[in-house]
This record gives structure tokens, C-alpha cells and sequence, in this order.
């Protein structure tokens, strides 16, 4: 099996990326520190940068291929999303569903490309609580990406509304995981008695898994993110689930784990 597909029952998860921009890691983490960051020298590259990708999943399951978030697609158009597809044998005429975890630019990039749907023949799944939060007159104001990229697959009639804990499949279940943004959800898999665990963002960076705390400047409601992401990185850590996170390193398979006192992300 290639390094960037595995396997929760007959669940199929094919990890997909947009891109991997290099940045301070005080842009998104502004009160941490350098020695913190050292800790985790596997993280920082040469001029002591981190990268953070915009990372996608394609599932396969109950017969459906379903894409689950859709990558950020820069102003200029560019991005590595449809390529990578491509190369990993996603065919996006394909997919029949495509899920988000939550409404930020760059979990619903590349839902359309000069107006007309990527996914052509699929149903576009958007958490309502994130939907009635982005859709708010002052919120979409200062929000072209919902402008662009969301609002517009309403206008088609493509786009449903789903509350929390929808069956997505019979092996798929969305979770309330909310803080990052009002209606953020993750997803359960649970398969031939394995379970996985797509993650979104309630955390960023593996530095997260000891640094529980850390919250991004992106977390809309950051203390409810900080709960979420401790009751949620502490199940998965005692459960032993797979998770698959999408701004971890490529492929961003792995699990939360204890050493010692501290819990670590074991890539796999």
C-alpha cells in the first residue's frame, strides 16, 4: 500500500495536499517560544520555519468516494490539490460527496474553479452551526472566501446542511468539535471493528499534542477550542485510534501516544 493511502476496516483514506507553505511558527502560535519549538527539531527546517499543510482526505467507503475539505486554491489560482488527485488515482468526477470540517479559506478552496463546481457531481455537506455563523451579514462581510467559494454552491443547490453526529456512511459519523469555529466537526470512522479519527483542525502541529494548550490565532472561540482539543486528544491518546490530520506532516496518518509524561504524535 502506498505511504499516502491506509486502511480503517474497509474504510480507504487517501491523504491529499494543496500546498505546504513555510512560515515563522509565531504566525500562527505567536506566544510560544523558540526553545519551545526546539524541542521538536524534526519540525523546524534549517532557518528554524515550520510548514503547515493544507492537507485533504479522500475516503472511500459504502461505495462513495467522498473528499472531505477542499484545500486553500490562492488568489492566483495556483495550488497542488487537483494535481495531487490526479497522481493518486482521486478522479474528481468521481467523488461523490465532499465534507467540511469547517468554513475557513482553506477548507473550501477548491470548490469551484470559474464558478463551476471541481466536483462536479457531488453533494457539498456543510456543518449548520459553521454555515449559520459564516453567513451572519457581518461576518460574511469580511469573508470574500465564503463569498466565493461557499455561497455560491447554495445558489446552485448543491449544498446541504447537516447537524452534528450525521451518518455521512454507515461507517462514518460526524462529531461536534467545536471552538476553532462555532460548528467545527471532526470525523468518526469506524469500520470491521477499527476505528479512525479525521481530526480537521482542533489541532495544527504535532507540537500540540504535549502542548496541549497552544491555541492558533485562527481558533475563533479559543478557549472552547483548548477544551475541545484536551477532551479530544486525551480520548484518541487513551483509545489508541488513528487519526488523520490534515496540517500534520505528510501523510498525516498517525496516532497521540504517551512517553514518559509527555504525549507524542507517532506518525505512520
Amino acid at each position: 500500500m502506498p505511504d499516502y493511502s491506509i486502511n480503517v476496516g474497509n474504510v480507504e483514506l487517501v491523504s491529499l495536499s494543496d500546498g505546504e507553505p513555510t512560515r515563522s511558527p509565531f504566525m500562527p502560535f505567536p506566544d510560544t517560544t523558540i526553545e519551545q519549538w526546539r524541542e521538536f527539531p524534526h519540525l523546524l527546517d534549517g532557518e528554524e520555519q515550520i510548514r503547515s499543510r493544507y492537507g485533504t482526505t479522500a475516503v472511500r467507503s459504502g461505495g462513495k468516494l467522498i473528499i472531505v475539505d477542499t484545500g486553500l486554491q490562492a488568489p492566483d489560482g495556483s495550488g497542488t490539490l487537483l494535481d495531487d488527485m490526479e497522481r493518486k488515482g482521486v478522479d474528481r468526477n468521481a467523488v461523490d460527496l465532499v465534507v467540511f470540517t469547517h468554513l475557513h479559506p482553506d477548507h473550501v478552496g477548491w470548490n469551484l474553479v470559474n464558478g463551476k463546481p471541481t466536483f462536479p457531481y457531488a453533494r457539498y455537506l456543510v456543518p449548520r452551526r459553521d454555515w449559520d455563523h459564516w453567513t451572519q451579514a457581518e461576518v460574511v462581510a469580511g469573508a470574500p472566501h465564503i463569498s466565493g467559494q461557499v455561497l455560491p454552491l447554495n445558489e446552485l443547490n448543491i449544498l446541504d446542511l447537516i447537524d452534528d453526529d450525521y451518518p455521512i456512511t454507515d461507517e462514518l459519523t460526524t462529531i461536534s468539535t467545536p471552538g476553532h469555529t462555532p460548528g467545527h466537526v471532526s470525523i468518526v470512522i469506524a469500520s470491521q471493528g477499527e476505528r479512525g479519527y479525521i481530526l480537521g483542525d482542533v489541532a495544527h502541529t504535532p507540537a500540540q499534542a504535549h502542548y496541549t494548550d497552544w491555541n492558533p490565532i485562527f481558533d475563533v472561540q479559543p478557549e472552547l477550542a483548548r477544551s475541545t482539543r484536551h477532551s479530544v486528544l486525551d480520548m484518541l491518546e487513551s483509545e489508541g485510534i488513528l487519526v488523520s490530520a490534515g496540517h500534520f506532516p505528510a501523510p498525516g496518518f498517525g496516532h497521540f501516544v504517551r512517553a514518559g509524561d509527555r504525549r507524542q504524535w507517532r506518525g505512520v
